[in-house]
């Protein structure tokens, strides 16, 4: 016999749903804006000189990450007007360095590289939303993967093994494939946390916190599935 849903599990449901869908739209408009940047910058011959010419690029990524970690770690202290700002804002600079995409692959391979990533993203997310095993766990585990992808890529860029790269770039897809489930299942524990009545701006911050995971997650699925599927735009 079906039981009949409750009017608290409706109200659980619409509740966490809402915020997911807050989350994902913010997702979508940091991704929307790095692939309209990047597209605008590869076209763009004096800002790829600019960019890839000069010591800017390496500025750049610094302060790319400079702003991940700031806006992780400070997100509940700052204004949400400030957090959007500092996401997109991330997001744009974030299209800057990777419009070199645009000049070492065919269009073909990215935009069939970006519709596998969505797919595959898409089946995480659902999972990590569906799933009742809890993957707090599976979360340390994939960290560590993600510290370990960070320090061989580090490495190999002095070596410049194509050997390593490609080994890097499957165990890459596994780690995101992992982290954007448990990222996805962390954000429904915290919409299911949140209060009743919770202030408006507080629960923009919460989903630009996880729009940001969520970003990071997709990009780089993106970028090492480019490194695997990629035809070489020589």
């Amino acid at each position: 016999m079906i039981q009949p849903v409750t009017m608290t599990e409706r109200h659980v449901e619409v509740k966490v749903n809402s915020f997911i869908q807050s989350v994902y739209n913010w997702m979508a408009l940091g991704l929307a804006l790095t692939g309209v940047i990047a597209l605008f910058v590869a076209n763009s011959p004096v800002l790829i000189q600019l960019v890839f010419g000069t010591p800017l690029v390496f500025i750049l990524m610094i302060a790319e990450l400079g702003l991940v970690f700031y806006l992780a770690s400070r997100v509940e202290y700052m204004q949400a007007s400030t957090a959007t700002g500092i996401f997109l804002f991330y997001a744009a600079l974030n299209g800057v360095t990777l419009s070199s995409i645009f000049l070492r692959f065919t269009m073909t391979s990215i935009a069939s590289t970006f519709f596998v990533c969505a797919i595959t993203f898409m089946a995480c997310s659902v999972y990590g939303m569906v799933t009742r095993r809890d993957l707090t766990s599976f979360g340390g585990f994939f960290f560590m993967g993600l510290i370990g992808i960070v320090i061989a890529s580090l490495v190999n860029m002095f070596i410049q093994s194509s050997a390593m790269a490609a080994i890097i770039s499957y165990i890459g897809v596994f780690v995101f494939v992992g982290l954007t489930a448990y990222d996805t299942q962390k954000l429904k524990i915290m919409a299911l946390s949140q209060p009743d009545g919770l202030d408006a701006a507080v629960l923009r911050k919460g989903a630009i916190s996880g729009a940001l995971s969520l970003y990071l997650d997709f990009i780089n699925m993106f970028i090492m599935l480019l490194q695997i599927m990629g035809m070489s735009d020589d």
